[in-house]
C-alpha cells in the first residue's frame, strides 16, 4: 500500500553511510525532508539522480529541506560510493530487515530486491505533501518534479 497525500509519512531509523542513526521524527518541527529512493548503488541512472541533486540544491536549502536518499543496499556499499560521489547528504541504508521502510512507503520490488525510484516530500509536521515516481527503474526523475513537489512546501 503507497503512502498518499497527507497522510503522516511513516517513522524510521536508518544508518546513514557514516553509520550514524537517522530517524524521520527527529526533523519535525524543524526542516522539511524529501526521501528520494533509489534501485542500486553503483548504478548508472541512480547515480546520475543523485548528483544532480548534489550539484543543484538551491531548491531543497530555499524550502529549509532535508534530503534524505534510500536504497536496500548495505551501509558499506553506500559508504564507498557516498565518498566517490561526494554527497553530502545522507544516503541510507534499508538493508535489514531487507527493505522494510521501502515496503512501508509501498515502494519495495519484490521481484528485484530493491526500492522503486519513487519521491516522498514530508513537511514539518511529518505529513506528505507530494509524491512521485518513475514509471520503471530505468527512467530518471525529471528536476521539474521535484521543483513542483518543492512548491508544496510552505
Amino acid at each position: 500500500m503507497a503512502i498518499e497525500v497527507g497522510q503522516e509519512a511513516p517513522d524510521f531509523t536508518l544508518k546513514d553511510q557514516q553509520g550514524n542513526e537517522v530517524t524521520l521524527s527527529k526533523f519535525r518541527g524543524n526542516d522539511n525532508v524529501v526521501i528520494v529512493f533509489y534501485p542500486f548503488t553503483f548504478t548508472g541512472v541512480c547515480e546520475g539522480e543523485l548528483c544532480s541533486l548534489r550539484d543543484d540544491n538551491s531548491d531543497f536549502q530555499a524550502k529549509n529541506a532535508q534530503l534524505l536518499a534510500i536504497s536496500c543496499d548495505s551501509r558499506h556499499s553506500q559508504a564507498m560510493w557516498a565518498k566517490q560521489q561526494g554527497f553530502d547528504f545522507p544516503v541510507l541504508s534499508d538493508f535489514w530487515p531487507h527493505g522494510e521502510v521501502a515496503r512501508a512507503y509501498g515502494v519495495f520490488n519484490e521481484a528485484l530486491g530493491c526500492a522503486n525510484r519513487a519521491t516522498f516530500v514530508i513537511d514539518k509536521d511529518g505529513k506528505v505533501v507530494d509524491t512521485f515516481a518513475s514509471p520503471d527503474l530505468g527512467t530518471p526523475r525529471d528536476k521539474a518534479a521535484y521543483e513542483a513537489a518543492l512548491a508544496r512546501l510552505s
